[in-house]
């Protein structure tokens, strides 16, 4: 893999000596950082680990995103859990850099002008990657217009068609404007940037008639983009119908796409449309592929496991620790595996740092002070129906006869619902409700506004990282990396990731069996076992067997588990073979 970083030049054109190949990195959201709000969940702060190993591994690549200035929104939650939600309040002149050149596109016939923000990512080698914000708010634009980058997964399939338009066709437009094309390769990280492929299409087939596209066009196309789908199951593909597309794109849009094979059912279906257009098809876990590729049988979809950042989600007390006892560990992740020689007392030490700093964090946010002795499990992820919050709560009296006989027990949630999804706000409330029922006897806090920093302090300071998805949804899951990389072990329902992370009282315990769907009554039951017979035993009764177990999570899963390998994998499996077999330029 080369080491010479993609910059732009202060002209603001690829600087002399970069080399021509490059990646350009679509995602409708990418969390840099919890100061720029432009992301909702993991889809984004994976997109952000992503860039962020780019840069340390000196990869060629350029992030483009939308800048949403309400960012996802600030979350409310009054006594009883409902939740209610503001903008977010940021000055994206703060923390990005904006560029002086426009592009346009046409949306709904109209002509929206689009200029683009610049962040920059450093590497620890060096390196750099840039990543573009595309922002409508400019004043020749129409009010309407100049609002399509307000909010993230805000407004109605209307609002989410021009946006994704914006994304994927002002995308292509930008990076040429910024002389950053030619044998480009498009990743899509999911299918909201699909249009993308129309885009490239029109710059390679110029003013020629739809009816006049050829298989040998398409494939010119395909040559030069990667797709990653993490959607496993139908109903989270996003689709549009027909008629909305004629309107938002216009007719000879729509014909295009239809004639290329892009209409099914009577709709646009955005994942197909990156299926139809990429040269390399991939899942983010190795079941998580295997459903894509019987969703998708007429596609090769392979697998790349998803992993996240060590350096972004390493807490300082473990940090300072790694740097002591492993100092590559930073360069090159896959050095955590000598964790396995670091003393278990040390281990201890630092996680009860890490576990105070996040009990300092839950006193001043909300004024409950809890205990650093109790056992303390963690729940932070968005929150809708499938992730099943309220699963540990299927036996009340259980758990006090648990707290009461084998220790303490103290809970933390964390987690946005989406604005529009009432069975997500619902299970807010059933936590509060559970809490309200437990008071005086198993502590359980919800944190409001749940985001990046807040997700640092729990990843590390919790004791063990509860996970219960409902089965085959968890595509991949990323939190529960984050927590091995300090010493955190999972209890979780074997969906997504921790198929293949999972050993069985070595890095966390198992929720329920390896079937593809869930059985709710094996996996109540199993959660309860595990907890009071295994878990709640060893961190009471056997404190150095709980800390050898944190150091197996470092040394297993925080050495694969980690977006340097992903990236790498992404190098080799994708973009070097894209690179290698691409015949010539889209335009």
């Amino acid at each position: 893999m080369s080491t010479v970083p993609f910059v732009l030049s202060s002209s603001e054109n690829r600087a002399p000596g970069d080399r021509e190949e490059a990646i350009a990195y679509f995602s409708m959201e990418i969390g840099i950082k919890a100061a720029i709000p432009t992301y909702s969940g993991g889809l984004g702060v994976l997109a952000g680990d992503t860039l962020r190993a780019a840069a340390d591994l000196g990869m060629p690549i350029i992030g483009v995103t939308l800048l949403y200035r309400n960012g996802y929104f600030t979350q409310h939650l009054d006594a009883h859990g409902n939740q209610t939600e503001s903008p977010t309040q940021w000055v994206p002149e703060d923390h990005l850099q904006p560029l002086t050149r426009r592009v346009s596109i046409e949306i709904e016939g109209r002509t929206v002008q689009v200029r683009a923000w610049r962040y920059l990512i450093e590497g620890i080698f060096g390196g750099h990657v840039n990543v573009l914000f595309l922002d409508t708010d400019l004043p020749e634009n129409s009010d309407w217009d100049r609002a399509l980058t307000n909010d993230l997964y805000g407004g109605d399939r209307h609002y989410r068609l021009c946006q994704e338009a914006l994304l994927g066709l002002a995308g292509v437009e930008m990076l040429h404007a910024l002389g950053i094309d030619g044998r480009l390769i498009y990743h899509m990280n999911e299918g909201h940037s699909a249009l993308l492929a129309l885009g490239l299409l029109e710059r390679h087939t110029g003013a020629r008639a739809p009816d006049t596209v050829s298989d040998d066009d398409i494939r010119a196309v395909r040559s030069h983009c990667v797709f990653t789908t993490h959607t496993p199951v139908p109903a989270g593909h996003d689709k549009f119908d027909w008629s909305l597309v004629t309107r938002v794109l216009g007719p000879r849009r729509a014909r295009l796409l239809e004639d290329v094979g892009c209409r099914h059912d009577g709709q646009l279906n955005m994942t197909y449309l990156a299926l139809r257009f990429s040269r390399h098809i991939n899942g983010v876990a190795l079941r998580h592929g295997e459903i894509s590729a019987d969703m998708f049988p007429d596609y090769p979809v392979h697998s790349i496991t998803n992993g996240a950042d060590t350096a972004m989600w390493t807490s300082q007390p473990f940090a300072r620790l790694f740097d002591d006892q492993i100092p590559v560990w930073r360069q090159d992740n896959q050095y955590l595996r000598y964790a396995l020689g670091i003393p278990l007392e040390d281990i201890q030490s630092a996680h009860r740092e890490a576990k105070q700093d996040l009990l300092n964090e839950v006193a001043r946010r909300t004024g409950q002070r809890l205990s650093p002795t109790a056992l303390t499990m963690g729940f932070a992820r968005r929150a809708t129906e499938y992730k099943r919050a309220d699963l540990l709560f299927a036996d009340i009296e259980r758990l006090k006869r648990m707290a009461r006989r084998m220790g303490p027990l103290q809970i933390l949630f964390a987690g946005k619902a989406h604005p529009r999804d009432e069975g997500g706000k619902q299970m807010i409330r059933e936590v509060f409700e559970a809490a309200e029922e437990l008071r005086g006897h198993v502590p359980v806090v919800y944190l409001e506004d749940y985001d990046m920093e807040l997700a640092k302090f729990l990843v590390s300071g919790v004791d063990v990282w509860l996970n219960t998805p409902l089965k085959p949804h968890e595509a991949s899951g990323t939190s529960g990396m984050k927590a091995a990389f300090n010493g955190v072990p999972s209890l979780s329902v074997l969906d997504g990731w921790w198929l293949e992370g999972h050993i069985e009282g070595i890095t966390g315990w198992a929720i329920g069996d390896r079937d593809a769907t869930s059985e709710p009554g094996q996996e109540i039951a199993d959660l309860y076992d595990k907890l009071h017979h295994t878990v709640m035993p060893i961190y009471y009764d056997s404190p150095l067997e709980f800390a050898r177990i944190r150091r197996y999570c470092i040394a297993y899963n925080g050495s694969f588990f980690n977006t340097q390998r992903m990236v790498r994998q992404y190098w080799k499996s994708a973009y070097h073979r894209v690179i290698a077999e691409s015949p010539a330029e889209v335009d």
